[in-house]
């Protein structure tokens, strides 16, 4: 099949109208988007409430951590760390993690794995109580106990699942494996199908390092990867524009007229799908966007928790936004100039009337 002729201007207005579809249901949503990235700061809220305002009907901060236990998803790593579908989770294990453990450890997950099976639902402080494992060195340096790193170890070995999160801590229970009956390359075919579908178009290098950050989620078939990679290649519609190759979902037409644009402004986390790729976001954006939480305040060059602004089908800015005693204030910036038309102020001042509704700034 011929590859179709395409611009940029038609990826860009493609890649916005997918992802950012009309609000609807969180189990839908959750459905469409297949994971949803994760990240604790609240600046002015989760990453993972940020990104499902965009996509659900009504939503507001803090909607999924609430209907987490009784919705059909998992907290666990795919590409990275987040919120995944349950039939995708089930794919993902029983999961081999790259760290082998000593038998000493083995012996203590198992004997915490008994503890937790007889008592249904764990905090960490209640196994660190009952086994005094001490402490140990984490991955940054510091001092964590012992229990609460071997808790999250079996997390993701796939022995234990989050129940819920009471106050951000995680509660536990043991995980009954499910088998599926499928073998590496199907299960990797699916997953990666979850992946373009998430970020599509994708770029060639993009596609590239999401297959290689697969490794995260399933690290007991990272021999397997290239051969996932090229059959991705040879099945997934792609085609060449400005020297570079993109792909994206089987049935889906890029160059569609249906993906038209609105007069609206949006306010995207730094990890929403429409800007997680900073390769495409420049390839479609002509400028360079960074999360600059962790960097120093003195080099951060658009602030600490800089949203990109999209207007239309364009990233033109960035905002940052806090609340203070219950009011909203924006500190907002622009790459170049900012928009002449009223259509722009009036679609700003309702995206921050959206955004106060969707952190209850208005609940009385």
């Amino acid at each position: 099949m011929a590859s179709p002729v395409l611009t940029l201007d038609q990826l860009r207005r493609y890649a916005v109208a997918r992802s950012l579809f009309a609000p609807t249901t969180l189990p839908k949503a959750l459905q469409r988007l297949g994971f949803v990235q994760a990240d604790p700061l609240r600046a002015p809220a989760r990453a993972q409430d940020l990104t499902l305002r965009h996509r659900v009907a009504g939503y507001r901060v803090g909607d999924l951590e609430s209907r987490y236990p009784q919705m059909p998803i998992e907290e666990d790593f795919f590409v990275n760390y987040g919120f995944v579908r349950r039939d995708l989770h089930h794919l993902m294990h029983p999961r081999t993690a790259r760290i082998v453990w000593s038998a000493a450890r083995m012996k203590q997950a198992q004997e915490v794995l008994a503890f937790v099976r007889e008592a249904g639902v764990v905090r960490p402080a209640q196994v660190d109580a009952h086994f005094d494992h001490g402490r140990v060195v984490n991955w940054f340096g510091g001092n964590s106990k012992a229990s609460t790193q071997l808790l999250e170890g079996m997390h993701y070995r796939g022995l234990l699942r989050v129940v819920r999160r009471e106050s951000g801590q995680r509660l536990y229970a043991v995980r009954e494996h499910e088998p599926n009956g499928l073998g590496p390359n199907a299960i990797m075919d699916a997953l990666v199908d979850v992946i373009v579908a998430k970020y599509a178009p994708l770029p060639a290098a993009s596609l590239g390092q999401l297959v290689g950050l697969l490794a995260g989620g399933v690290p007991q078939w990272r021999q397997h990867r290239q051969a996932m990679l090229q059959r991705a290649r040879l099945r997934l519609p792609t085609a060449d524009v400005d020297g570079t190759t993109w792909f994206w979902p089987k049935d889906e037409n890029p160059a569609s007229r249906r993906h038209g644009v609105e007069d609206r402004v949006r306010l995207l986390a730094p990890f929403d799908p429409v800007v997680w790729d900073r390769r495409r976001f420049e390839q479609l954006w002509g400028w360079a966007y960074r999360f600059e939480a962790y960097t120093p305040a003195a080099k951060r060059v658009r602030g600490h928790y800089a949203m990109p602004l999209l207007w239309r089908d364009q990233v033109i800015g960035w905002a940052n936004v806090s609340a203070k005693s219950g009011v909203l204030t924006p500190d907002v910036g622009f790459v170049s100039t900012a928009p002449k038309d009223k259509a722009f102020a009036a679609a700003l001042d309702d995206e921050l009337h959206r955004m106060s509704v969707f952190l209850r700034l208005n609940d009385a």
